[in-house]
This record gives C-alpha cells, structure tokens and sequence, in this order.
C-alpha cells in the first residue's frame, strides 16, 4: 500500500510542478527582491516589520492559490481525461488513490514553500545585514501557514470529488474567507442574544475550519514568539480536520460511478 500511495503522490507532484508552479516562484521573488530595495530605505525596524508581513502574506497568499487551483483538479482531471480507468484498472485501491493526490499537492506545497521561505530570509538579510535569533520566529508562521494549506488541499480535493473544478473553487475559497471570521461570526451569534442565532453561529464555529487559529504573521513581525502549547494545539486540530476530510473524500469517491 504505501509503495502504491508513494507512486501516485510522486505523479501528483511532477504534474503539479508542470502547472506553472515555478512561475509563482519567480514572482514571488522579484516581490521580494522589490521590497527589499524599497523598504531598505526606511527606519529599519519598521521596514523589517513590513518586509516580515509581506513576505509571509505572500507565501500564505501564493501556497493558497497554488492549493485551490491545482486541488480542485487532482481528481477531476483524471475523470475528465478517462485516465481514472486506468489508475484504477490497476490494482490501486481508490482510498490510496485519494491519499496519493493529497500527499502529492502536499509534498508540492512544502517544497514550494521552502523555496519561499529561503527567499523571504534573503530579502531580509539583504535589509538587515545580518540575521538574529529573533527572526527563526517566522519560521513558526511559516509552518502555520503549512497547517493552513494542510487543510485547505483537504478541503479542495474533497470538493473535487463532488463537484467541478469552478463550484470547487469557488466553494473551497468561501469556506477559506468564512474559516477566518468564525470567532466574529460566533460573537456576533452572541449579541443577538436569540437562542436560534446563537445555535447556529456556534455551529458554525465548531464544525467549519477555524483558519483565524493560524493567524499569527503580525505578532511574529513584531518579535513575538509563538507559545509552545499553540503550536501542539493547531498541529493537532490540522492533524484531526485532515483525517476528517480524507476520510470523508474516500468515502465519496468509494461511491463514485464512472462512466
């Protein structure tokens, strides 16, 4: 089984590489490179703090482009191309086929994001002269970040299994946006001060992802540390969100006819 997962993974990651994912790289480093010039005449601890911001916004940014639109394809496609047939004419379980896809956007995800993250640092020891033990902090937005992305593959690929690449999108980005306003929706259930509202919001709140838990780019550009117990705790709750999804994803697949 885990041969078989490791297979399509890697196809799902050489095929991913061919959707102009290097494009987004080489943008994201002229932004960076762009910034660095300009922000190196500002005050620097302030040019540091919109230097941080940007850069980790950009590879929060272009990794959830990346996610959405190549996620809501990984099964798609190989419907629409007929290819399905022959994956699974082989002795290729349909639940290792789902794994393999999520595993491949993953694994693209993670190096892309690395390569982003070698080019943040550079753009700021291109502005600061020197790199501190204070700025290894962004690496925990980073892998922040990764949770987040984590999830959202999650979410691509399983309305990918259910519906068509534009419904797909359009329904994995909703649940982004609401995913980062849920304490204010549930809040806002709150002072209504109907039971019905409150029910519902608080619904809201525990079953759809709560993406705001990640958000921790703008303590981190101002030099605070992210606190251990966080980091167990959105590790975690991504790890049980996932497995929640893909389970979900293989069972509607399981279900799926092709004709």
């Amino acid at each position: 089984m885990t041969g078989r997962v490791a297979s399509i993974a890697f196809h799902t990651f050489k095929e991913s590489v061919r959707e102009r994912v290097l494009y987004n790289l080489v943008a994201f480093a002229l932004l960076l490179i762009a910034a660095a010039i300009l922000f190196g005449s500002i005050s620097v601890g302030i040019g540091e703090i919109i230097l941080v911001n940007l850069g980790l916004t950009s590879i929060s940014v272009f990794g959830l482009l990346i996610a959405i639109f190549i996620g809501i394809g990984l099964v798609w496609k190989e419907i629409e191309r007929r290819t399905i047939f022959n994956i699974l004419s082989k002795p290729v379980r349909r639940a290792e086929f789902i794994l393999g896809k999520y595993l491949g956007l993953l694994l693209t995800l993670v190096i892309n994001t690395g390569i982003m993250t070698l080019g943040f640092y550079g753009a700021l020891f291109y502005q600061k002269r020197t790199l501190e033990a204070s700025d290894l902090g962004a690496l925990e937005a980073v892998y922040f970040i990764l949770l987040e992305l984590a999830i959202v593959v999650g979410l691509a690929l399983l309305f990918s299994c259910l519906s068509t690449p534009v419904l797909s999108a359009v329904f994995t980005f909703s649940l982004y946006v609401i995913g980062n306003f849920l304490g204010d929706i549930r809040w806002f259930g709150q002072e209504t001060g109907s039971t019905l509202v409150q029910g519902l919001t608080s619904g809201i709140y525990y079953l759809l992802p709560n993406f705001s838990n990640f958000s921790v780019i703008s303590q981190v550009a101002h030099g605070e540390r992210v606190p251990a117990y966080l980091l167990a705790a959105n590790s975690l709750y991504a790890l049980l969100y996932v497995s929640i999804l893909l389970g979900a994803a293989i069972l509607i697949f399981e279900e799926k006819e092709f004709k």
